[in-house]
């Protein structure tokens, strides 16, 4: 099962834990893969680097620049497909064109803006919770 993570879903589930990082833990597990792109690095690096996020990242032990370098290593890097206007947010569009570059099933997200795309060229815009029972169920079959 072939996946991309929005930014925010890896960066609550390496902060926070829960849910999303079920998702990381199935990528170790090799029972998912993860594909990301270097602007969606970029933006998770811009994202944890944020004032709001200090405190987290210092309890971490962990640089910024580890939290994301462990996420890449998980994670398989394509470049992304440009592509037309798809999501509301512009911001969005390279998180679809590295779904497309990387032939993903899932786009795994909380953004509401992208979620309401709900499906593209066959790669369907999901919550974390639907792709744990997605994976779950891959698991039973």
């Amino acid at each position: 099962m072939r996946l991309v993570l929005d930014t925010n879903v890896v960066a609550s589930a390496v902060l926070w834990g829960g849910m999303p990082r079920l998702l990381l833990q199935a990528a170790r597990d090799k029972r998912v893969e993860i594909f990301t792109s270097t602007p969606m690095l970029a933006e998770l690096t811009d994202i944890l680097g944020r004032r709001k996020f200090a405190e987290k990242i210092a309890a971490s032990q962990l640089t910024v620049d580890q939290l994301v370098d462990g996420y890449a290593q998980l994670a398989v890097l394509v470049r992304p497909v440009t592509t037309p206007r798809i999501a509301p947010d512009p911001d969005d569009d390279v998180v679809v064109g590295t779904a497309l570059a990387a032939q993903a099933g899932f786009i795994v997200t909380g953004d509401k803006p992208l979620l309401s795309v709900a499906e593209h060229q066959g790669i369907e815009v999901i919550r974390v919770a639907r792709a744990i029972e997605v994976i779950e169920a891959a698991g039973k079959a």
